[in-house]
């Protein structure tokens, strides 16, 4: 999915993946809105800082915009989902292993290939997507207008942003992997708020039993249900 594509073109995508690709189950994570602001204003980010907190929330608006489909990732939570996984072992890099040699170009199946873990990969590649759209456009990436966003984020992830402390691609990728989860996890981790993602894509959810609609050729009827008992 590129940063480029336009915003129903992405949510058309969405609307065409099975209910197989979605995972009920993420790590254990500790109305209408103006995009770029993450549903729920009482939550407070415990690991982004201000400036951020404001580009993981603009990102998240961009790569998943509300639209005549639907609420966006940010009005869906998963600024908070991105947020409260930043407190896991997972973006602590506890659960790899986490020395080299690295090898940018090793296929996917050999792993994570870099020092840097989540929290570091997204502190730095905040700073360093800020300072490239300070250099080339002016403000920070927060600051832009939405079509300049999208033209940050495609050359950050073609890699044709320059970043320093960390592989830009890499940070893209890690963003859209974490916004993507986020929109389609349980709402218990934070994100997909009012089950907005699985009723996208008409995925049932946590039904104890749905296996009696698996070949027919028709729409799911019911509305998906999440761990806690919630219905969409």
């Amino acid at each position: 999915m590129s940063a480029s594509d336009s915003s129903l073109s992405r949510r058309q995508l969405f609307g065409s993946l099975g209910a197989a690709t979605i995972v009920v189950v993420a790590p254990p994570a500790s109305g209408a809105r103006a995009p770029g602001t993450a549903q729920g204003k009482s939550y407070a980010p415990t690991f982004f800082t201000p400036d951020e907190w404001a580009f993981v929330n603009a990102a998240c608006a961009r790569l998943i915009p509300n639209d005549s489909l639907g609420s966006g990732a940010a009005e869906a939570g998963v600024p908070e989902y991105i947020d409260r996984q930043m407190a896991t072992p997972w973006a602590m890099g506890a659960l790899w292993y986490m020395h080299g040699p690295f090898s940018a170009d090793a296929p996917a199946t050999l792993g994570h290939q870099s020092q840097l873990n989540p929290q570091q990969i997204f502190r730095l590649g905040i700073a360093a997507a800020d300072e490239f759209t300070r250099k080339t456009q002016g403000k920070s990436f927060a600051q832009l207008a939405s079509h300049d966003q999208d033209t940050a984020l495609h050359a950050i992830e073609a890699g044709r942003a320059e970043f320093e402390t960390v592989p830009a691609k890499l940070f893209f990728s890690m963003l859209l992997q974490s916004v993507r989860e986020g929109f389609f996890a349980d709402p218990v981790h934070g994100g997909n708020r009012g089950l907005v993602g699985w009723k996208l894509i008409g995925f049932p959810g946590a039904r104890a039993d749905f296996m009696d609609w698996v070949d027919r050729d028709v729409k799911y009827p019911l509305p998906p249900v999440a761990l806690s008992g919630q219905r969409g």
